[in-house]
């Protein structure tokens, strides 16, 4: 039996015919990203290196939908990347959905989507606000005691990162939550 032989894929190559495959405009890439448009066409043409910078090759996976890993440029971090339970969350209903990372994207507004992109590498929480969560939750057709829990699990770390003992004040806690479910489910 022959084993088929696996070419290696320049980066750019991949990124380019990433971008063809999905009928994503380099405007769009670019915005997701946080990069200049120019920056993609000089990094698909090749008259600029491929990047080697952490947080962009890990943008462009996230985008692309796969581990940073699969681009040689990229060095893996030294310290341990902690990935929260709500990215996996969120991840669990992009493939529930079938609905890939750009399609996602391009279902928020222009100025979010990099804010998005972030959150889905793992490099910065889910927003407090509750009608954020909402729409993220709402885009992924996620049931609305789903949505509502990932409030609050948020909250709780605001609360906790602000100073809060959340178990010496649990009665207060409980009740504010209790609260906030009844309006928030009223609302939805």
């Amino acid at each position: 039996m022959k084993t088929k032989q696996i070419i290696p894929q320049k980066s750019a190559e991949k990124v380019a015919s990433f971008l063809e495959t999905n009928s994503l405009h380099k405007r769009d890439f670019a915005e997701m990203i946080g990069v200049t448009l120019s920056y993609v066409y000089n990094l698909i043409d090749e008259t600029v290196s491929f990047s080697t910078r952490g947080t962009t090759i890990e943008r462009i996976a996230t985008v692309m939908g796969i581990e940073p890993e699969e681009f040689p440029e990229y060095k893996i971090p030294q310290e341990p990347i902690l990935v929260d339970e709500t990215v996996e969350m969120i991840h669990y209903y992009l493939k529930e959905n079938r609905m890939s990372v750009v399609s996602f994207l391009k279902s928020f507004p222009r100025k979010k989507r990099l804010y998005i992109v972030d959150l889905l590498r793992g490099a910065l929480p889910i927003p407090v606000d509750f009608k954020e969560i909402q729409l993220i939750g709402k885009t992924l057709n996620m049931p609305k005691e789903e949505i509502y829990s990932l409030w609050e699990k948020r909250m709780h770390q605001v609360l906790q990162s602000a100073g809060m003992n959340i178990y010496a004040n649990s009665a207060l806690v409980e009740s504010m939550f209790e609260c906030a479910k009844k309006e928030i489910m009223k609302q939805t």
